[in-house]
Parts: C-alpha cells; sequence; structure tokens
C-alpha cells in the first residue's frame, strides 16, 4: 500500500502535470475531466499549483462547482489569489456557496474590500450569505473567525423520536458530525448528546432526560491559539462557541485548529530565525529584505559591541595572543546555551506547562548549567593538559566557559518568560536576540574574569 501512495505521488509531480497540460493543449476537456476525476481535490490543487494561471484557469473552470470549491481552499494562498482575481463575482459567489461557511469567509476575506460586498450580493441563499457577513464581522484570530455556522444541534424540550427526525435534515449540511448540542428554548448551550444514548433510548423520552450537562466550550471573543490549547488538552475534535449569554454560535472543528498549530509554528520558526514578517520562499526580494534585514542590523550591532569590549582588553591580547583562539569558543558556548534554555522556556509556555515562581525556574536552571558547566570545563582542562598548556591559562577557560554557560540560561529562560507575560511573542527570544546577547556577555565575562585570574 506504501509503494502505490509513492508512485501516485511520484506522478503528482512529474508525468501528470505534462499529461494535463497535453490535454489542455489539445482542448480536451473531456479527457481532462477523465483524468482529474481519479484524484483528490488537494491532489488537483498541488497540480494548479504548478501550472500556470492561464491554465490553473481553465482547468478551474472545467470542474464542478462542489471540487473546485474545494480546490480553491487547497491551493498556495498567492496562487488562490490570482486565480480569484481572473473570475468573476458570480462565478466566486458560485464556488463559495458550495463551501463552510468558515471557508467561505475566508475566500471573501482575501478579496479586496471593494470586490467583498459584490461577490456577497452574488450568494442566492439568503441564509448562507447571512452566516458569511456574521462570520466576517470576527476578528480572525479570534473563536468567531475561525468557527462554523454549520453544526447539529437540538432542544432540550424535543422527543428522541423527534430529534432523530431532525438531526437527518441538519446533518445533511455538516461535513462531519462531531458532537450533538443542547440547547434550551433562548438558544443557550445547557449540553451535548450521546449518539450511543439517543439511540438506545426510548422514543417518548425528552432530550432534557438522557443530555449531558457537562460540555467544553470557548467564547466567540477567545484567541484561536487559547482555543488551540484547550482542544489540544482535552482532545477534542470540535468544540462549540458561545457569547457571553452562553448563547450557542458555532463550532471549531480540528482541521481549523491543525491549520493554526501550523501557522504558529510557521511564525514560530521564522521568528527563531531572525525573520520578523510572514514570508516564503517565492515572495518578492523586498518583502524577503524587509523580513530578514532588521535582525540582521542586531546582528551587526551586536558584533560591533563585541569588537569594542575586545578592543579595551587589547593589553590582555598583547599579554595572553592564546585568547583570541578560544573566543569563538566562548561565545558560541554562550549562544548555543542561550538558545537551548529559550528553546524550552518557549515550548513550555506554548504548550502551557510553565508552572511556579520566576525564581524557582532560575535556581533550577542554574543547578542545570552548573553541571553542564563543569562538565564542560573539566574537558577543557584535560584538552589544556594535554596540549600542554599552563593550568592556570586552562583553568580560566574552564571557568569563563562555566560563567558563561550560567549566565546564558539565565539569559535564556528570563527573557522568554518576561517576554510572554507582556503580551509579546516569546519565540523571538530563540533567534538572533538570545545568540546576539549572550555573544556580547560571553566575550565580556571571558575577558573579566581571564583578567582576575591572569593579572593583566
Amino acid at each position: 500500500m506504501s509503494e502505490e501512495k509513492e508512485n501516485i505521488q511520484f506522478e503528482l509531480t512529474d508525468t501528470l502535470i505534462e499529461q494535463v497540460e497535453s490535454f489542455i493543449e489539445l482542448e480536451d476537456d473531456k479527457g481532462l475531466k477523465k483524468l482529474l476525476d481519479e484524484f483528490h481535490y488537494a491532489d488537483i490543487a498541488e497540480i494548479l499549483d504548478e501550472l500556470t494561471l492561464d491554465d490553473a484557469i481553465y482547468v478551474i473552470k472545467l470542474l464542478d462547482s462542489e471540487t473546485t470549491s474545494d480546490v480553491l481552499m487547497e491551493l498556495d494562498e498567492d496562487n488562490r489569489e490570482k486565480v480569484l482575481r481572473n473570475l468573476s463575482d458570480k462565478e466566486i459567489a458560485e464556488e463559495i456557496e458550495e463551501l463552510d461557511t468558515d471557508d467561505a469567509a475566508d475566500i471573501i476575506a482575501e478579496l479586496p474590500e471593494d470586490r467583498q460586498q459584490d461577490v456577497i450580493s452574488q450568494i442566492e441563499d439568503e441564509e448562507h450569505k447571512a452566516e458569511i457577513k456574521e462570520l466576517l464581522a470576527y476578528d480572525e484570530d479570534t473563536a468567531g473567525g475561525l468557527m462554523a455556522k454549520e453544526l447539529v444541534k437540538v432542544y432540550e424540550t424535543w422527543t428522541v423520536a423527534g430529534c432523530l427526525r431532525r438531526i437527518r435534515g441538519q446533518a445533511k449540511e455538516v461535513t462531519r458530525v462531531h458532537s450533538i448540542y443542547v440547547v434550551d428554548k433562548q438558544e443557550k448551550l445547557i449540553g451535548r448528546l450521546s449518539l450511543k444514548d439517543l439511540i438506545v433510548a426510548k422514543s417518548e423520552q425528552k432530550i432534557a432526560d438522557i443530555y449531558i450537562s457537562h460540555v467544553d466550550f470557548v467564547n466567540v471573543e477567545e484567541d484561536v491559539e487559547e482555543v488551540a490549547k484547550i482542544m489540544a488538552k482535552y482532545d477534542l475534535e470540535a468544540i462549540p462557541v458561545v457569547d457571553e449569554d452562553m448563547t450557542l454560535l458555532g463550532r471549531i472543528t480540528i482541521d481549523d485548529i491543525v491549520d493554526v498549530l501550523k501557522e504558529e509554528a510557521d511564525k514560530d520558526y521564522q521568528l527563531a530565525a531572525g525573520i520578523s514578517q510572514d514570508v516564503e520562499a517565492d515572495d518578492s526580494i523586498w518583502q524577503l529584505t524587509r523580513a530578514r534585514l532588521p535582525w540582521l542590523i542586531l546582528g551587526l550591532f551586536g558584533g560591533l559591541g563585541s569588537v569594542f569590549i575586545m578592543e579595551g582588553y587589547e593589553e590582555a591580547l598583547n599579554n595572553y595572543k592564546e585568547l583570541f583562539f578560544f573566543t569563538p569558543l566562548i561565545a558560541a558556548m554562550a549562544g548555543n546555551v542561550g538558545v537551548q534554555s529559550s528553546a524550552i522556556i518557549v515550548q513550555g509556555l506554548a504548550n502551557d506547562v510553565v508552572k511556579g515562581s520566576l525564581f524557582s525556574r532560575l535556581l533550577k536552571e542554574v543547578g542545570l548549567s552548573l553541571i553542564n558547566g563543569i562538565v564542560l570545563g573539566l574537558l577543557v582542562i584535560v584538552f589544556g593538559y594535554l596540549m600542554k598548556m599552563p593550568i592556570d591559562f586552562s583553568s580560566t577557560i574552564a571557568i569563563s566557559m562555566v560563567s558563561v554557560i550560567i549566565i546564558a540560561a539565565l539569559i535564556g529562560t528570563f527573557v522568554p518568560i518576561i517576554l510572554n507575560k507582556r503580551g509579546i511573542d516569546p519565540a523571538i527570544a530563540t533567534g538572533p536576540f538570545i545568540t546576539t546577547s549572550n555573544d556580547i556577555f560571553g566575550i565580556f565575562l571571558f575577558f573579566y574574569i581571564a583578567k582576575l585570574i591572569l593579572g593583566f
């Protein structure tokens, strides 16, 4: 089975694209349609990402609306923007009507503001239109901006028999029925309904007698990262969204949360690498420059700071030229330890597992770094002995390394926690910010300790 899957993936990136281009060139719509019918919409989207814009538009207009709407959601964002730009308002509206409300709102939100209302006005389903407008009113980084209106809800006053009839009707509009939510007459969420309990219950029983009152939910204004944490913590496939009055507004499903987690991971990875904006490899040179240059400038000033520190200890370098050769080692150890410490803290903050006081966390880090520093320092002394270095010089390197490791670990722990408390993404602390600051502190400590021990 795995070999067959690998072959399909190979065809998607090589032979299949050539076949599609050949069908388009020959204007063989029937052959092209038959070929694409064999593939999942995500595979079709992958093919379109490799075609020219004109060819992609040709394929989009050939597919049926249901397939096209799914394909649009899987396209690369930049390519989707280009495709939408070349579709009429009516064509976009026809595709949107096939999508769930959350996906439909996402598509419309990507359009220029002057086109959004034009496209919405072309949607024939008035209920679908109203729900999309409602979702567009929420901030995209909140639960309201992420939720879908499609769900299955029942009233506590219904009988089991009546509930089953109505569920069949509601389920037609829902792609996957993860949960059945129970509301009262005021549409307020009061619980959930187990499908098993519903099936085994007697027809004349009331839903009020069999529903489960405990239900996890999120407020419509909740940040999407908090929603992701809640769903991950309780292993939920879907979670209902309510307002301040507990009125049931919609639901968020796990597929949307996976997208959020991926976006956050991409953003944190870029921040850790010293990229301050969300960019991709095929973005313009200007966009890439704006994202990368600020941190490079920070690194430049950090390097210049190190130069001035070394200049201040010029006498030491004249008397002990060997110190110069160990400077990169000290700077590297400071940077590595700082990044290690900050990466662990950032990961812990993201997973909400960093507990206890800041002092206890720093104390633990001192103990850990002291052990690591002593082991590495002993290795340096052994190295110095084998290389026939003076013991005082080897000791200077070893003690400096232990001190630098402790300071770097403290900075790597302290900075992310403080940034997080101030509402700044702590992932920024795992990149050039920590590396540069630790380089400066590390070199300063190295020469200061060397001055104390070697006496220059």
